[in-house]
């Protein structure tokens, strides 16, 4: 019998103040994204484990009613200290029993664990999990060190973003910031263009209003719009949780593909991290440097361009609980991943 307990937790602060403990966490298990997930109607679970009094583990995910297999997805967890073999033992029990009590057909998870022969030997072999055919999160960031100067920094940039940063200057482009969820909409008309351009697909305004929204009242979402003369060029959603700033999403107009301003908006973002006392600003997902074809390849040299350490996580994995069942999500996902070219 474990000498662990579970329960579910509602309380915002015991729960983040757990969770920002590990310094590798990051809004994907924050307290607010699952209100944000709540927000939309969908189920959560969220859930501590302790021993005794103490709080060791925690993990929240969203039931998803997919055709293709409802399951439970925990992005960015389990937390907990992965050297403890008892410990996981347990957690990944109470994910099994809590995917099997929502009626899930598998429970896929992406942890903040990074990519290594160990790591992934743990999550197949002594986890008995199966590398999932489509991802859950970003796998594969761009990672840069703001424990460096802002000199050090612009330093280890290519010389163009160093010329798109001077040619802002010159141009007296102004960067303006804002909390208020309102704001989002402008947000969600330039994404469209921007979708459009590069050929990706773009999320509803009720979609990210209500995620800034769960995030704004507490100051960990910001949006950043850089300006000229009045006229919109690129905006940034941000989300500051724990030890790490992170690039959510960004959006530039025509007219901000010409002038460059989304450099600007991720400086001043760093500034702003560093008062907050984040060590980590996370530009999220890149591609291979030889993957040319790849739709994402342009962004991804872009966020390069800022001199980002590679960092690749443990992909998703899948707990499978209807094996019969799981054939049918197997089949789907690895059709529509061919198909989109992720």
């Amino acid at each position: 019998m474990s000498k662990y307990t579970f329960e579910d937790c509602n309380d915002k602060k015991l729960w983040d103040d757990f969770v920002t403990s590990f310094p590798e966490a990051n809004f994907l298990q924050s307290f607010d994204f699952y209100e944000f997930h709540k927000s939309r109607g969908n189920e959560i679970v969220r859930r501590l484990a302790k021993d005794g009094d103490k709080i060791v583990a925690a993990y929240a995910g969203v039931v998803e009613h997919a055709k293709r297999g409802r399951h439970l997805a925990i992005a960015g967890g389990p937390i907990l200290d992965w050297k403890n073999k008892s410990l996981r033992d347990a957690v990944f029990e109470d994910i099994k029993e809590g995917g099997k009590k929502n009626n899930c057909v598998f429970v896929r998870i992406r942890p903040q664990l990074e990519l290594s022969d160990k790591s992934l030997a743990l999550f197949e072999k002594e986890l008995k999990t199966k590398k999932a055919p489509m991802y859950l999160s970003v796998e594969f960031a761009g990672i840069l060190d703001l424990t460096k100067s802002e000199d050090e920094i612009l330093a280890g940039m290519r010389q163009r973003l160093r010329r798109a940063l001077r040619k802002a200057a010159k141009n007296n482009i102004t960067v303006e910031k804002s909390t208020d969820p309102k704001d989002i909409k402008t947000f969600y008309d330039i994404q469209l263009q921007t979708a459009k351009r590069h050929d990706f697909f773009a999320f509803s305004e009720d979609f990210l209003t209500k995620q800034f929204a769960a995030f704004a009242p507490n100051g960990e979402a910001v949006l950043y719009t850089a300006k000229y003369n009045g006229e919109i060029l690129a905006q940034n959603f941000m989300i500051f949780y724990g030890n790490e700033a992170s690039y959510h999403y960004g959006v530039s107009s025509e007219l901000g593909t010409k002038l460059s301003g989304a450099p600007l908006l991720h400086m001043e973002a760093m500034r702003d991290a560093r008062e907050r006392g984040i060590n980590r600003y996370n530009f999220w997902g890149i591609v291979d440097e030889d993957d040319t074809k790849h739709r994402f390849y342009g962004v991804s040299c872009f966020k390069r361009g800022f001199g980002v350490t590679e960092l690749k996580y443990v992909p998703a994995h899948d707990l499978i609980l209807k094996p019969a069942a799981y054939r049918k999500t197997l089949a789907i996902e690895t059709l529509r991943r061919h198909l989109r070219h992720v």
